[in-house]
């Protein structure tokens, strides 16, 4: 028995002994996506390039769940683990079924590259509902627990091997992606565009990070030593494998012009820290090596790393120690899955407005509904970007037709296209609005459903995109859809607008005159169920915004600007018109009996925060409990962060107690030399069920409770 064979070694061991064993040439082909097989070693063919960001995708049937942003609006640190886990054993079975028939292609491995863990910092960038939105905090907790669902919890092997991406102050404009600098300022990078890449290497381990396109401070990101090595391993102490965006190391020569030809750009890419290249280029690893650009020693170490990854995936031991080998193909596009799905698009649903108890909707009461609007039925809609295939897809004008069935008639119009002057190309501008006023008279109550698509907002190349290479030219409804939602609110009857999309929009004019507004985002395949069963009081919706939602495009700074200042919920000087953290429900909710543990914080200290969440209305629901910590004498500090989160379910008539702890770096900023400081003065702590900005108080009613803690001594932490 060979040493790479013997299972009771540790895994760096074995691929250290197996990558010893490879030429030159072997170990080059090991680093590009597609890696080859070497079958006088036993070694097969492996495509490293899989996507799982809501589902496995691009690789035929899977449960396709609500988008990322969609996931981030539960606020629900415990479904994100769930969600994680219930889309590796689908990937698990996948691979599984795959390699019986011998099927390596693209898409078919288990290195999943979710999740995206980039700041929305622009509610412009198209990317953006690849995200959990614009807070670190948050992005970091929901982060974490998704990959520790991935990854699972076996002590050896790997369920899958998650991949932070992207690696790092990435955000758009796409259109400029190969060539764009960000330009950042230290305390930006640390406070705001690295802690949750930091969370998820040292508290959710994970296995893998991917490095952005753009440069950040003048270097490739996928071949910055400040990012890649500096930080990323002597810092944080990352222990697996880089690999790039794909075709992003030939942007070096091509794009950026920090290098001058293939071969050199290859030898920064590796001699940076990135172990694999997404696409070809690193075939030039044979003559970088050659004319000494880089140390065979350098490139051996890359392959060692990514065969570790291999290893600890289980793919070179017997396959009966493998736990994960059992997941059986039965599980993919289950009932259970299904089920699970419509379970986890509920929580996504964030209710912004509704006056005078528009919603519920009693269907005993209603013979005729009309819904109108380009989102109605579009399964594009649904889904949202980087998507599986899924067996049934509801639409929200099916889920309303299913949910009413042969009781109550359902009038159906597009209404208008999602962003074109007319639906049919040669009809003449607005040709749907005589159909319109038609459902509106017809009907007693509209169901306007407007918004976005992943045609028009996503990824530079996205096959459909006709928006400014995926991102928004400003955050307005497109098209005609404004001008039919007046036409309908014209008709006096009663109107509930519901939105598709992956980013915030702003609609003064809709939050002014309709009196219930739902956000759904790309809610998944069975979004539309989710939607009609809040629509109609099944339950009651529970989502929270995870982005700002802007009142114009105006106030925002340039999109290529990457300072933080006059941006998300932590320091725009403008009135949102709905906040971070925002979210409505049918059922009253009070957080009472608030205490925090101690008043003063220090360094390896930490506070309790307790608290009881009252159900008080009509029904079961689930509210999250909310902690920001604002540092009161700190000069150009965030007005307040999000530093503790607890989701609870409680049914009528019930209260449950809660507990979040604030670690000492939950009062801790960093510098402009990027310490983390914890600041000598006086700390305020807000406790309640929003952020305690004066837009959500007058929205919701309530104001959190605020406490003052001290620090009598300031403190570097790291």
């Amino acid at each position: 028995m060979k040493v790479y064979q013997d299972e009771s070694r540790s895994f760096k061991e074995r691929a250290k002994a197996l990558v010893a064993e490879m030429t030159l040439e072997e170990k080059v082909f090991q680093t590009l996506h597609w890696a080859a097989a070497i079958e006088r070693l036993d070694i097969k063919a492996y495509n490293w390039w899989n996507e799982a960001l809501h589902g496995v995708a691009r690789a035929g049937v899977a449960t396709v769940f609500p988008q990322a942003i969609g996931l981030a609006a539960a606020f629900d640190e415990d479904m994100m683990e769930e969600v994680g886990d219930h889309v590796s054993t689908e990937g698990r079975a996948k691979f599984n079924m795959q390699q019986k028939y011998g099927d390596t292609d693209i898409y078919k491995g288990l290195t999943f590259w979710a999740p995206n863990v980039n700041i929305f910092r622009d509610p412009r960038w198209g990317r953006g509902h690849e995200t959990y939105g614009e807070d670190p905090y948050l992005t970091s907790r929901l982060g974490v627990r998704f990959i520790e669902g991935m990854q699972g919890k076996d002590e050896k092997y790997l369920k899958v091997a998650a991949c932070a991406k992207h690696f790092a102050v990435h955000s758009g404009p796409e259109d400029v992606r190969h060539s764009f600098n960000a330009e950042v300022s230290k305390q930006d990078l640390f406070e705001t565009y690295l802690p949750a890449f930091k969370a998820c290497v040292q508290e959710a381990k994970v296995e893998a990070v991917m490095g952005a396109y753009n440069r950040t401070n003048g270097e490739a990101c996928c071949g910055s030593k400040t990012l890649l090595q500096d930080i990323l391993r002597d810092k944080w102490g990352f222990d697996g494998h880089v690999t790039s965006d794909c075709w992003a190391i030939k942007d070096f020569h091509e794009g950026h012009g920090v290098t001058s030809s293939p071969v050199e750009s290859v030898a920064l890419a590796m001699n940076s820290g990135c172990d694999l290249n997404c696409g070809h280029i690193y075939v030039n690893l044979l003559e970088a090596v050659k004319q000494g650009l880089v140390s065979e020693d350098t490139l051996t170490r890359a392959v060692e790393r990514l065969y570790v990854s291999k290893m600890r995936l289980g793919i070179f031991d017997a396959p009966e120690h493998v736990p994960y080998n059992t997941i059986d193909y039965s599980e993919v596009d289950s009932k259970e899955q299904k089920e699970f799905n419509l379970r986890v698009a509920k929580k996504t649903l964030c209710l912004l407005k509704n006056e005078n108890a528009t919603l519920p909707l009693d269907k005993s009461k209603l013979k005729t509904v009309g819904v109108i609007g380009p989102n109605a039925n579009n399964r594009k809609a649904l889904i949202g970007n980087y998507e599986g295939t899924a067996s049934e897809y509801i639409t929200v004008l099916e889920g309303i037709q299913e949910y009413l069935g042969d009781d109550v008639r359902v009038r159906y119009s597009e209404g208008c296209h999602l962003f074109k002057d007319k639906v049919s190309g040669l009809g003449q501008v607005n040709d749907r609005i005589a159909e319109v006023r038609a459902v509106c008279d017809e009907s007693d109550v509209i169901i306007a459903v407007m918004g976005l698509d992943s045609g028009l907002e996503g990824e530079e190349g996205d096959q459909g995109n006709e928006f400014a290479s995926g991102d928004k030219p400003n955050l307005e409804l497109p098209g005609l859809q404004n001008t039919v939602l007046q036409e309908i609110y014209a008709s006096g009857k009663p109107v509930v607008l519901v939105l598709l999309s992956g980013s915030a929009l702003a609609f003064p004019w809709a939050e002014e005159h309709i009196p219930a507004i739902v956000q759904a985002w790309y809610p998944g395949a069975q979004g539309g169920r989710a939607v009609a069963q809040m629509l109609f009081g099944e339950y009651s919706p529970e989502g929270k915004l995870p982005v700002t939602f802007y009142r114009t495009t105006e106030e925002l700074p340039a999109f290529t600007d990457y300072n933080m200042k006059g941006r998300t919920y932590r320091y725009m000087e403008n009135e949102a018109l709905y906040p971070f953290g925002y979210g409505l429900g049918y059922t009253e909710f009070d957080v009472t009996d608030v205490s925090l543990s101690a008043s003063e914080i220090a360094k390896d200290g930490s506070i309790t925060v307790t608290a009881t969440v009252e159900n008080k209305g009509a029904y079961d629901g689930a509210e999250t409990v909310q902690v920001y910590v604002k540092a009161k004498e700190v000069v150009g500090a965030p007005h307040y962060q999000l530093k503790g989160l607890k989701k609870v379910a409680v049914a009528k008539g019930e209260s449950m107690t809660v507990e979040l702890v604030l670690k000492d770096t939950a009062f801790a900023l960093y510098d402009s030399d990027a310490n983390l400081v914890l600041n000598e003065g006086t700390y305020e702590v807000f406790v309640g069920s929003s952020q305690p900005d004066s837009r959500s108080i007058a929205l919701t009613g309530k104001k959190p409770q605020s406490f003052s803690v001290i620090c009598r001594k300031k403190e570097i932490l790291e």
